[in-house]
């Protein structure tokens, strides 16, 4: 897949107003913090394209992005505690009602800091991709920010937390140094082309 090729296509405030799914969807979930709009922009190679913020909690949307074989599903993030009620409501509702639906699921980033342990909200992703079959994988965020020896015990560590099975891929990148982002590329790769 070219990975440099990549356009916004639209933002959606509620899961109702989601379009069907055209082909391929690659998801990534993760708490408000993790990076992902980081993330999403090394993945594409471009600074901009996925709005990053220094305050957390900015993606208030689901935002799709199409690619050349899938499309990029960017979740609002959970777990932020400086918003209110109702808009915590709103994204849970969004989440929870953008996997209800009836898509081409390929596969699901499940977006996790390296430096910490999962929390309650992130093992409650990872339980729900579990129980429902969905394939996904694990994405450490902010490898830069350990020494390899750390990177290693925090990704055991994790394994261990979330009782993950060798199937499951776990993955430590970097957004600021490029760190992991082939390896991912190619796992996200082997989930959309047969």
């Amino acid at each position: 897949m070219n990975y440099n090729n990549v356009k916004f296509m639209a933002a959606y405030g509620t899961s109702k107003q989601l379009p069907p799914s055209r082909r391929a969807e690659v998801s990534f979930a993760g708490r408000s913090n993790v990076g992902k709009s980081s993330l999403l922009n090394k993945l594409f190679n471009r600074k901009k394209l996925a709005k990053v913020s220094s305050k957390p909690g900015k993606t208030s949307t689901i935002n799709f992005f199409e690619a050349d074989s899938a499309d990029f599903v960017d979740l609002p993030g959970y777990g932020y505690a400086q918003v209110s009620k109702s808009e915590k409501a709103r994204w849970a509702e969004m989440i929870e009602g953008y996997f209800n639906q009836d898509r081409d699921f390929a596969l699901v980033v499940s977006l996790i800091d390296i430096r910490h342990p999962a929390t309650a909200l992130d093992a409650q992703m990872v339980g729900f991709l579990q129980t429902t079959g969905l394939p996904f994988i694990i994405v450490q965020t902010k490898a830069d920010k350990l020494s390899k020896s750390q990177v290693s015990r925090s990704t055991a560590a994790l394994r261990k937390q979330l009782e993950l099975g060798p199937e499951v891929p776990v993955v430590a990148v970097s957004s600021e140094k490029g760190t992991g982002i082939d390896v991912l590329k190619r796992l996200i790769d082997s989930y959309i082309e047969p």
